[in-house]
C-alpha cells in the first residue's frame, strides 16, 4: 500500500504507546470501531512488537504500522512483526538504506525545509512533520507549502483536538498524528468505550 493511501485512510493517525500486551487488541479495536483505521504503534515499550503482531492477527482490517523506527534494526524488527508502514522521528543513513531495501513504505520525519528537500531528492514526497508545534506549527507548514507544493505532510507532536482542524485545513497536510483520543489514563483503566467515543469524534475531523 502506498504511504499516501495510508495517510488518506483517516484524518487522524493515533500514535500509541502500549505498555501492557493485554491492552493491545482492545485498544486497537476501540479506535478502529471509532473510525480510525490507521494505527501507529510506537516502538517505545518492550511489548510494542508483540502488540503489532497481535493486532494484525486479530484485527486484520486495520492498517498497522510501527512508529519510533530509528535505525536498520528497529525497521527489520518492525517488518518481521508485520508492520504495514514505518514512521520515523527523523532520518539517518542507516535507516534510509534499510528502508530502500524494504517493500514496506516509510514516513520519514523532518523539521525543516532543508530536510524535506533532501528527502524529496531521495524520492520521498510524503513526510512526517515532527515535532510539529515546536518546529513552527501551521505557519511553518504553510511556508513550506509555497516553494514545495509537491510535498505532503502528517504533522505530529503537540497536535490536539483544538489545533488539529487548523493543520488539516492546509492543502499540504494529508492527516495528523496524535494520542489525545487514547490517553494513558483511559488505557490504564481499560475504558474502551470512552476511547471509542473519542476516536469517533477524531475520525470526523474534515480535511481542507
Amino acid at each position: 500500500m502506498d504511504i499516501r493511501d495510508i495517510m488518506d485512510a483517516s484524518p487522524v493517525m493515533p500514535v500509541l504507546v502500549i505498555q501492557r500486551i493485554e491492552d493491545a487488541v482492545p485498544l486497537a479495536t476501540a479506535l478502529y470501531n471509532g473510525g480510525l483505521t490507521v494505527l501507529e504503534i510506537t516502538l517505545r515499550t518492550p511489548v510494542a512488537l508483540e502488540a503489532i503482531a497481535l493486532i494484525k492477527e486479530q484485527l486484520p482490517e486495520a492498517i498497522v504500522g510501527a512508529g519510533t523506527v530509528i535505525d536498520a534494526q528497529t525497521l527489520k524488527a518492525a517488518e518481521d512483526a508485520g508492520s504495514q508502514f514505518f514512521v520515523s522521528p527523523g532520518v539517518n543513513d542507516g535507516l534510509l538504506a534499510a528502508a530502500k531495501n524494504s517493500d514496506i513504505p516509510l514516513l520519514p520525519g523532518v523539521a525543516s525545509p532543508s530536510e524535506a528537500m533532501k528527502l524529496y531528492e531521495l524520492g520521498y514526497s510524503a513526510l512526517k512533520f515532527f515535532p510539529a508545534e515546536a518546529a513552527g506549527g501551521t505557519p511553518m507548514l504553510k511556508s513550506i507549502g509555497g516553494p514545495l507544493p509537491q510535498l505532503a505532510f502528517c504533522p505530529t507532536g503537540g497536535v490536539n483536538p483544538d489545533n488539529a482542524p487548523s493543520y488539516l485545513a492546509l492543502p499540504n497536510v494529508r492527516c495528523v498524528g496524535g494520542s489525545w483520543m487514547a490517553p494513558e489514563k483511559l488505557i490504564r483503566e481499560q475504558k474502551w468505550a470512552e476511547i471509542e467515543a473519542m476516536a469517533k469524534v477524531a475520525s470526523q475531523l474534515k480535511k481542507g
